[in-house]
């Protein structure tokens, strides 16, 4: 008397809903990232809108790493932490000691704690796209040195947006250099290219497929979905269109290889 039907339910019923719940918290934490950035050019720039911007990098992290976790499961999630995260912070602290392989540049104190120099939200930066990307590389398909070179490619796109947008909201400032888009060294962005395939590289070198069938409409969703808003983004709210126009061009070649591979996995 008293018990609810839950009280009756079995060891399967139970695994079940734990795992209908551990499959919805990824969900939840992409649409909450989605909405804040939303939700991000509408508040006036400063202190504010700094502290959205590190709320944004930490949600968007936890969602793709959760993701990571229920799907392909802790090996690769830690690998994916390991190789990203904590490979991205290695790379900036190099980067702003020696100035290689990006460029010299150093960062402001806007975003929070930092690791010898380098705030700790861009390691995760790192993260929050590689991710995606991946699973980006994952659709379009082929060996996987061209899986390794698309993935690249696709987070590097990123940084097409990313940099302009951060250098504006002071949070990070370069030494200019001859070669340069928008005050960007492209030496950065050749840097970003190489480094982001080897991340994939390494994500594949120790990692193995998952056996069982992956839903990656999660992190496929945010890769479109950074694309898509970047790009309004920049030309509408930001005042950035060259960076809109490169960004535009560097993801939407990605963007437009995934769907058309998604079509032709539908067909």
């Amino acid at each position: 008397v008293g018990l609810s039907h839950a009280d009756h339910a079995t060891p399967a019923d139970r695994a079940g809903l734990q795992t209908i719940a551990a499959r919805a918290l990824p969900i939840a934490l992409a649409v909450t990232a989605v909405a804040l950035q939303i939700v991000y050019p509408l508040v006036t720039p400063g202190p504010a809108r700094d502290r959205v911007t590190v709320v944004i990098v930490i949600v968007f992290a936890a969602a793709v790493l959760t993701h990571a976790l229920v799907w392909r499961g802790p090996r690769f999630a830690a690998t994916l932490f390991v190789t990203t995260t904590l490979g991205g912070l290695v790379i900036e602290v190099i980067g702003v000691s020696t100035g290689l392989p990006f460029g010299h540049y150093r960062y402001l104190d806007s975003l929070g704690m930092q690791v010898l120099g380098v705030p700790v939200v861009v390691a995760l930066a790192w993260t929050m796209m590689a991710y995606p990307a991946y699973t980006v590389s994952e659709v379009i398909g082929g060996g996987v040195l061209r899986r390794a070179v698309v993935g690249g490619w696709a987070l590097a796109a990123w940084d097409l947006f990313l940099d302009p947008q951060m250098v504006q909201a002071g949070h990070w400032e370069w030494q200019t250099t001859r070669w340069e888009m928008a005050g960007i060294p492209v030496s950065n962005y050749v840097a970003w290219f190489v480094v982001a395939t080897v991340m994939m590289l390494a994500l594949r070198a120790l990692t193995t497929p998952s056996a069982a069938p992956v839903d990656d409409r999660v992190p496929l969703g945010l890769y479109i979905w950074t694309f898509a808003s970047s790009v309004l983004a920049h030309a509408a709210f930001f005042g950035l269109p060259w960076s809109a126009l490169t960004g535009g061009i560097g993801m939407g070649v990605v963007v437009l290889a995934l769907v058309r591979a998604l079509t032709r996995l539908r067909a």
